[in-house]
């Protein structure tokens, strides 16, 4: 039966056999007859033949496998080591070919030459090309589950690292620098690829234990000396601006410190920062609310008011202020102009960031957590040589994740601590297990990185022997200076008269479905109460007929638009969201009636 032949989703034509006519094509481009980047593919469902020769495709190279031998053979890998060979001479020769996504599903490719069989057809030019930039960064990851290395890779992104040497002149927003940044011991190939921008992270002692429930969850315990001597130390940069902008009527906004005597003035306190130009100073300490820039505004309203009338034209404080429950140093003030030839002032704040409580870490597998206790360096354990880890990290948290390569990046960063040497970790290709296992012996530790530990509340030598080394660390940009939050009082949204949401907007805490029903459960019914009268309005609803009733105020009168009484009228405490639904549907033709009833009634 003919099969249709499309070239980039075009009919041109029909084949007989589409197999040989695959085959036949494959030899052709192998030859150099046909572009080497053209592909082809059979589709076994739509019983058709594609060629692809559009740009955008992602192509990679495969070595080409014929009756269960790769055509690459070690000739010509010798001879690629001389020089006498070049990528593009194996090109030529039919031995290496580039497949896309679609060539690629007709083909049955080895990771390696042990895994070939005569029904392979393709072999990969090495088993670590399976990585990415990020992933191929991470040590001994044949060891290690993939999705747990995929959430390694992830992390690696978040870490505190200098991320670009100009970062003094830039204002990027949400950015942590690492003081302290050094290169890992363990490492891989494309560590000397990648060299200065794989510096994420610090070399610590981790002690694999648990001590007193602190560490559960992923948490992971801190030595308070290793902080105090600066372990995971960083600044973290907030970047402000505001602009002087004109307005139509030759109005516009004024750079100064505003006079008490306009509308929305802070009080003195918020503005003893600023210079007489109306900018802060340099190396200023400054917190939550108080004023980086003064800026007054000239009044803006639409047709005349009632207010207008008896307050008159009061210019309005709209200075740029410190974010809610933030703090630091003004690092830096630039004054400039905006795309519109306004004056443009952009202002840096710096804030020291040591490790705290809550402060989340993770290493390059993906086993992260957070800060669950920082420990004095006296109730820290130590080894026999009087050694005490900068981390505790709890043994429960590998079992379950498979993360092997944490346990060999340990061992790995333990020998070359020791013997003062790089560790390659490079996965299939690196260090084996049993050969840092005999350097371990060599050096007069135990093959299996464990120690003698002694109890720090006793001083008593742990019954058992605790996995000890050296791992690198990475700090994450998800620090609890930036998560803490709580309000009293606030701004509330304009349609529903509830609190904003989120902490940018100075937003409520929300006491969700489930949290109701824990304080109902314990018959907490005032709390509840209060908990839920955010948004508390007064109604008035007739009692005869059960709508809602009209307030009048002009004639200053209460009175049922459905039947008009004007006497049994009913105030009901509610929430302004649920009068607001009965307005809706009111506008929507339908018109609730509510049942009134008195709470001391039978």
């Amino acid at each position: 039966m003919p099969v249709e032949v499309y070239i980039d989703d075009i009919f041109v034509g029909y084949v007989d056999d589409p197999k040989i006519f695959v085959e036949r094509f494959k030899e052709i481009r192998r030859k150099g007859i046909i572009p080497k980047f053209v592909n082809i593919y059979y589709d076994e469902e739509t019983k058709s033949v594609k060629i692809y020769t559009h740009k955008g495709r992602i192509l990679r190279p495969l070595i080409v496998v014929k009756d269960g031998k790769p055509l690459l053979t070690e000739e010509h890998i010798e001879k690629l080591k001389k020089g006498e060979l070049k990528w593009s001479d194996l090109e030529e020769m039919g031995i290496i070919e580039w497949v896309d996504p679609a060539e690629e599903e007709n083909l049955y490719v080895a990771l390696s030459p042990e895994e070939l069989t005569p029904e392979h057809t393709h072999m990969e030019i090495s088993s670590i090309v399976i990585f990415g930039v990020l992933t191929s960064l991470v040590p001994f990851s044949n060891h290690n589950q993939s999705a747990r290395l995929n959430r390694g890779m992830r992390t690696q992104k978040q870490a505190h690292a200098v991320y670009s040497l100009n970062f003094w002149s830039r204002f990027d927003s949400d950015i942590s620098i690492m003081y302290y940044p050094q290169e890992p011991l363990v490492r891989t190939f494309s560590h000397e690829i990648f060299k200065k921008e794989d510096v994420i992270g610090q070399n610590v002692i981790v002690a694999v234990l648990t001590q007193e429930g602190y560490e559960m969850e992923d948490a992971i315990i801190l030595n308070k000396a290793s902080i105090d001597r600066g372990l995971f130390r960083s600044v973290y940069f907030r970047p402000y601006e505001i602009e002087e902008l004109k307005y139509p009527g030759g109005l516009q906004d004024e750079i100064t410190i505003p006079e008490p005597d306009v509308a929305q003035y802070k009080g003195r306190e918020k503005y003893k920062h600023l210079e007489d130009d109306g900018i802060i100073y340099l190396e200023a300490e400054v917190k939550d609310g108080d004023v980086l820039v003064g800026k007054v505004s000239p009044p803006r309203f639409i047709g005349v008011t009632s207010e207008t009338f008896t307050t008159g034209l009061i210019k309005k404080d709209t200075s740029l202020t410190v974010r809610s429950e933030e703090k630091g140093i003004v690092d830096s003030i630039i004054i400039t102009e905006g795309g519109d030839g306004n004056k443009l002032i952009k202002i840096r704040l710096r804030d020291l960031r040591i490790p705290e409580l809550g402060d989340k870490f993770s290493v390059r597998h993906g086993q992260k957590g957070v800060v669950g206790m920082i420990v004095e360096e006296s109730d820290m354990p130590w080894t026999t040589s009087g050694l005490k880890p900068d981390v505790i990290f709890s043994p429960f948290g590998i079992p379950s994740r498979k993360t092997v390569g944490y346990i060999l990046e340990a061992l790995g960063g333990k020998v070359g601590a020791l013997v003062g040497k790089i560790i390659d970790g490079t996965p299939w290709f690196g260090e084996k297990e049993w050969d840092l296992r005999r350097e371990l012996l060599r050096l007069g530790f135990r093959e299996d990185g464990t120690e003698t530990m002694y109890n720090p509340f006793t001083g008593d030598e742990f019954k058992v022997k605790i996995f000890v080394g050296s791992i690198y660390y990475l700090r994450l940009k998800y620090m609890a200076a930036n998560k803490l939050h709580a309000r009293a009082r606030g701004p509330v949204t304009l349609l529903t008269r509830q609190p904003t949401e989120g902490k940018a907007k100075e937003g409520g805490l929300r006491l969700g479905e489930m949290e109701n029903e824990v304080l109902a459960a314990h018959g907490a019914s005032l709390l509840l109460r209060e908990r839920f009268s955010s948004d508390d309005t007064i109604i008035h609803v007739c009692e005869v007929c059960g709508a809602m009733a009209v307030e009048d105020n002009i004639r200053n009168r209460i009175y049922c638009p459905i039947c008009g009484e004007t006497d049994k009228i009913a105030k009901i405490k509610t929430s302004y969201a649920f009068s607001l639904f009965l307005k809706e549907l009111i506008s929507l033709g339908i018109w609730p009636k509510l049942k009134v009833k008195y709470k001391f009634e039978d």
